[in-house]
């Protein structure tokens, strides 16, 4: 058995990092993807390895030399590798692959180590990695029947989103016998180049060669191993964080606010969305309108304050819709003066914005973080602040404050003229959920220095259209923070989700009192667990504390690296002084069943 590794390329995506270097010389976490690759195939006893170079290729083979680790290594020089595609790589390769059995690997990959040994223990002696089609996802797919055979190459050209649960991405590892490249790869490929030319790509003879013989060449489908393809800097991004070391890799995820779709198989429980909504038709029209809203121009602040009005039932006056609640969190901070009282642990995108001697930080002393609007009364009573911020439900704690408390609190802030913000982005998760808002007009024109935050993408279930709104009487705030965002602040998705939402207002109810049920089940559940302590939630998420042997830190780190689960460690936020603590947010029934399962499994090695 030899290796072929494809590296003439010139990586022209990756802007910086091949200006002076091949492609493989890109490093992900401080290693060379070349290094990589023949430290995993330097364990395979090989016969040698044949790369096949062009740019910067003398770099490349003054780097490696002839030998790895007792391993040979061949180089094949493409001399107009800026003329050509990896068909004509591969075919300066071709005297060498009808030499012996071949792996075929382009150099742009990262992989788990256990690629190769899947591929050379399968008994079949024709075969390319593959993985089930995801939305990350580019470049070759392939069609396999029930045995995995591959029945069509799907070039880029003949892709259709319609048909993408048939598809698989060829990893672009293969498995070719010596008798398959002398009888019937070669000769196709000779065939294929002196018909099309050389501007063309390898995967076309094979397509040619299954559709001749549909059994000649079998797809080997992945499960749950990481890989991934390196063509641009995004790509090095995303690899970097699947391929971290383990003391860097939460930052990494972390650090991203989202996108994990790009993730294969990562199940997010870590930011926090209501699963059942967007099972609404709500959904279908949007993408049946998806056309016309990516084309068109959305309206302007006019327009969708009207739009938000109608949704939230509250004056045009007293609302503005934001891109996302946190352009009103930034804009509401900076506009605010003086001291802002605040309750840790909380959500910090509110502390953040303001300067660290402006904060009065209440903690509650007591291990659930409860406490009532009496508490608050209480502390800063005695600790001063010109604006109070309540989370209700507070995140990550979950503590709830129902309405006649929050009015309560409301009326005690108005006798001291504090200015009182009520953040109740999580309240449709609350039992009783339709009678606990603050959108009212009469609640709002009773408390007029009030002011009230929602978040549309957590209960709504729909993070990507970023929408958010604040409230108030006071028109005159209201009527500056219009001012200071954008005129087109908010995108066409969401203004259309915001134009047709009421036709959905009966699902939207029926989704939050399901996810409700669903919570309950969940907490139940949770509670099994014997290293986690559930702390009670009205909201979409639980916090929970970590005992013995594990911490925050580790327990998150196994359930990512182990089961592809992310998860919060809270342990390093504000008011916890370091104590284990994490939040697990609610999804729907069968992913929660996997967490379950997959902390029971971890448990199971105690």
């Amino acid at each position: 058995m030899q290796a072929i590794i494809l590296a003439a390329g010139m990586g022209k995506r990756l802007g910086e990092f091949t200006k002076e270097n091949t492609k493989c010389m890109v490093e992900v976490n401080g290693v060379r993807l070349i290094d990589r690759v023949l430290k995993q195939l330097s364990t395979l006893n090989l016969s040698r390895v044949v790369i096949v170079v062009g740019y910067e290729g003398q770099k490349l083979m003054d780097y490696l030399g002839d030998n790895y680790h007792g391993m040979r290594i061949e180089y094949v020089n493409n001399p107009i590798y800026d003329k050509t595609n990896n068909i004509y790589s591969l075919a300066l390769a071709k005297e060498q692959m009808q030499e012996d059995d071949t792996l075929l690997i382009e150099s742009d990959l990262i992989f788990d180590d256990k690629m190769f040994s899947l591929i050379l223990e399968n008994p079949y002696p024709n075969l390319a990695l593959v993985a089930k089609y995801e939305t990350w996802m580019d470049g070759t797919m392939v069609c396999i029947d029930d045995e995995n055979n591959i029945v069509n190459f799907v070039p880029k050209a003949a892709f259709r989103y319609e048909e993408v649960d048939k598809y698989y991405k060829t990893i672009n590892i293969y498995k070719f016998s010596k008798e398959f490249s002398k009888t019937k790869y070669v000769p196709f490929l000779e065939a294929y180049s002196k018909a099309v030319g050389n501007n063309e790509y390898y995967e076309n003879v094979l397509r040619i060669i299954t559709f001749l013989n549909s059994k000649e060449l079998r797809a080997l489908p992945i499960t749950d191993e990481k890989w991934y393809e390196i063509d641009d800097k995004q790509d090095l991004d995303i690899a970097e964080a699947l391929f971290a070391e383990e003391k860097d890799i939460m930052r990494k995820y972390y650090g991203r606010f989202g996108g994990y779709w790009r993730f294969p198989k990562m199940l997010d429980f870590c930011y926090l969305v209501n699963p059942y909504f967007r099972s609404s038709k709500i959904i279908d029209e949007m993408q049946a309108n998806f056309r016309t809203l990516i084309a068109e121009y959305p309206s302007g602040m006019k327009v969708n304050t009207l739009l938000a009005s109608k949704c939230w039932g509250v004056k045009e006056d007293y609302i503005v819709p934001g891109n996302g609640a946190a352009e009103l969190i930034k804009a509401l901070m900076e506009l605010l003066p003086g001291t802002l009282g605040i309750t840790r642990p909380t959500f910090e995108e509110y502390p953040n914005r303001r300067e660290a001697d402006t904060l009065v930080t209440f903690v509650p002393q007591n291990n659930e973080f409860r406490y009532t609007a009496h508490d608050l009364m209480d502390f800063f009573g005695k600790n001063p602040a010109d604006n109070i911020l309540l989370i209700n439900p507070d995140n990550p704690s979950g503590n709830f404050m129902p309405v006649e408390d929050i009015c309560m609190l409301a009326d005690w802030c108005e006798k001291k003229c504090i200015r009182l913000i009520v953040d109740e982005s999580f309240v449709d998760f609350s039992e009783g959920w339709e009678h606990n808002t603050l959108l009212s007009d009469k609640i709002l024109e009773t408390y007029p220095h009030m002011l009230v935050m929602k978040s549309i993408s957590k209960s709504y279930g729909v993070p990507g259209i970023r929408l958010g709104i604040l409230c108030s009487a006071d028109v005159d705030i209201i009527s500056r923070i219009k001012k200071m965002v954008s005129i087109w602040n908010l995108n066409s998705f969401c203004e259309f989700f915001m134009q047709i939402y009421t036709k959905y207002e009966k699902d939207y109810k029926k989704a939050c009192n399901k996810f409700i049920e669903e919570r309950n089940d969940f907490e139940a559940k949770l509670r099994t667990i014997g290293f986690l302590r559930v702390i009670p939630s009205q909201a979409n998420y639980f916090l929970v504390e970590v005992l013995p042997p594990f911490t925050a830190k580790n327990l998150v780190l196994r359930m990512l690296k182990e089961h592809n689960i992310l998860m919060r460690d809270c342990s390093g936020k504000g008011g916890f002084d370091n104590k284990q603590y994490m939040r697990i947010a609610v999804r729907d029934h069968d992913d929660n069943a996997r967490l379950i399962e997959s902390l029971r499994m971890i448990g199971e090695g105690l």
